[in-house]
């Protein structure tokens, strides 16, 4: 099975995020035609600032994708692309308060609470979380519906991206064991991604006991760990300009990370497994290669 080439994975990235981020422009027209409802200029101007400060839309684009691969409809897949990628900047803005990471810088722009003030920032964050819920309950068809919320609820909540944030947190007072840093990214940062693939699976019909929904719950899991290993990897050799937020932030408050228990060459190392698992867990379904494109590129990436 070929795997399909880097520019026209990137171009297929490309066009997907400028898709999503239409989408998002209009999310309000979307699900409030009845004209119910004003959201406040300065809550939807806190919102948009960090929905649409660039970004690859990696998880909006494997809801889509995952959906045109199982024979879907983007029509049906787009609105759960959007509520996903609107959680996922939830917890960005949320993740960078003082409170939690306490960042100044997110995608090479000042964070939410520099640019709005903490309370703001904390309220558009969890404007984006609810009105994802809004907007996945969009669809006309109840069993989409029930079964999105479901899975979104699942990889956003406490047993999901919540839990593993806490157990972040935990690691910067505690060494974390490797079982346990092992959970905390299945969460923090896999759940999401696993879940953008059970979206788009679920935007096609596909049966949760089917080998595909297995298959590309394996592939998701293995990206989303190795996503964040190389995550722990490029905080210590990327150029801060080229990461688009702060560099060594993970070292300066002794979290612990996967460089805490390997070196860079053994880290990257780790990725790559992990890479080769994800590939030949979708070998036999993803006829395009993108999937498998898209898992090598993100294995890779130096920014």
């Amino acid at each position: 099975m070929s795997i399909m080439q880097r520019n026209e994975l990137l171009q297929r990235l490309l066009a997907d995020a400028d898709l999503v981020t239409e989408a998002l422009s209009a999310r309000f027209s979307l699900v409030n035609s009845q004209g119910e409802g004003i959201c406040p200029p300065v809550l939807k101007e806190a919102q948009d600032y960090s929905l649409m400060a660039g970004g690859k839309r990696i998880r909006p684009a494997l809801v889509i994708e995952v959906c045109k691969m199982l024979g879907g409809d983007v029509k049906d897949a787009l609105p759960l692309a959007c509520a996903i990628e609107m959680i996922h900047t939830y917890s960005l803005i949320h993740d960078d308060l003082p409170c939690m990471d306490n960042d100044d810088l997110r995608r090479g722009k000042p964070t939410s609470h520099k640019a709005f003030g903490e309370a703001t920032a904390i309220l558009a964050g969890d404007g984006l979380l609810t009105d994802a819920f809004l907007l996945a309950a969009s669809n006309p068809r109840a069993e989409v519906v029930q079964r999105a919320v479901r899975v979104l609820s699942q990889a956003a909540g406490s047993m999901g991206m919540v839990g593993g944030q806490v157990m972040d947190l935990e690691g910067e007072t505690r060494r974390l064991s490797l079982d346990e840093l092992l959970q905390l990214h299945a969460q923090k940062t896999g759940a999401l991604i696993c879940a953008a693939v059970q979206l788009g699976a679920i935007a096609a019909g596909e049966a949760e006991d089917s080998p595909a929904w297995k298959a590309l719950t394996t592939y998701a899991n293995r990206i989303g760990l190795a996503f964040q290993v190389v995550d722990d990897v490029l905080d210590v050799t990327a150029d801060a300009a080229l990461l688009g937020k702060s560099k060594g932030k993970d070292k300066a408050v002794n979290k612990t990370t996967f460089l805490t228990y390997y070196t860079v060459e053994e880290a990257q190392a780790y990725a790559d497994r992990l890479t080769d698992e994800a590939v030949s867990a979708v070998a036999s379904i993803d006829h395009e290669g993108y999937l498998q494109a898209l898992a090598e590129y993100l294995a890779k990436r130096i920014y």
